[in-house]
């Protein structure tokens, strides 16, 4: 059976609606925390696909946490070797910082339910199951598009949304896999800052996840189902 591992830089950060998609491919996943110590030592290069999910940390803060610039080394690797790929939100900051693009505050929160408009690309972009499709966003940070790669997605506040680098590599800004699980509370709870920064309320962000959680997870699924098959190993 192929391996997945699923990499954690928070506890409420989960893989959440991706992980169906991801068993159903026929991959055993795992998970591994960055708080773990045995997260030094992971190879990088082993695994059949790394899933690497978000967190509220800068990619330019491994000051004060020491793993951002180990995690960066090696993932820059397993991309060197165009080993299957996926990041969200921090996980996407992490490979453009590894493809050697700048990452950086962009100045704005962008919070809440909103669609991407979808960039003219060439054959095949998965991410045509979300066209018109509200989704989660949920960061400050932003990034330069890598060389080499292929820009699929905009936000009139962030133009990167989302990338790929042929079809191992795909990075998402956004939170396509949030919509129906139950941590949204924690997020609601412990980054009320970022909430307000954006002018929105936790209760319409909850009216707003009632409303478009399961739709976003099923579009999310559906391109999540489309990028595996697609993936050449």
């Amino acid at each position: 059976m192929k391996h997945a591992l699923i990499i954690r830089h928070v506890p409420v950060e989960g893989v959440a609606g991706f992980r169906a998609p991801i068993e159903d491919a026929g991959f055993n996943v795992d998970r591994i925390d960055v708080t773990d110590p045995a997260f030094p030592s992971v190879d990088f290069l082993a695994p059949d696909l790394v899933v690497m999910m978000g967190g509220p940390m800068g990619v330019y803060e491994s000051e004060a946490h020491p793993w951002i610039a180990c995690q960066i080394a090696r993932l820059s690797e397993r991309m060197a070797a165009d080993r299957p790929t996926l990041g969200v939100c921090l996980g996407a900051q992490m490979m453009a910082a590894g493809l050697g693009a700048r990452v950086y505050p962009g100045g704005r929160q962008e919070v809440g339910f909103a669609p991407v408009a979808l960039n003219p690309v060439g054959a095949g972009s998965p991410l045509r199951h979300l066209e018109d499709v509200p989704v989660l966003h949920w960061h400050g940070d932003t990034f330069d598009l890598p060389d080499g790669t292929e820009l699929l997605a905009s936000t009139g506040i962030y133009a990167q949304q989302a990338f790929r680098r042929g079809p191992n590599l795909l990075a998402l800004q956004f939170h396509a896999e949030m919509g129906e699980d139950p941590r949204f509370d924690s997020w609601l709870d412990k980054w009320p800052d970022a909430i307000a920064a954006a002018g929105q309320s936790a209760a319409q962000m909850r009216a707003d996840h009632d409303e478009h959680g399961p739709v976003a997870v099923a579009a999310g699924r559906r391109m999540i189902v489309d990028w595996l098959a697609g993936l050449r190993t």
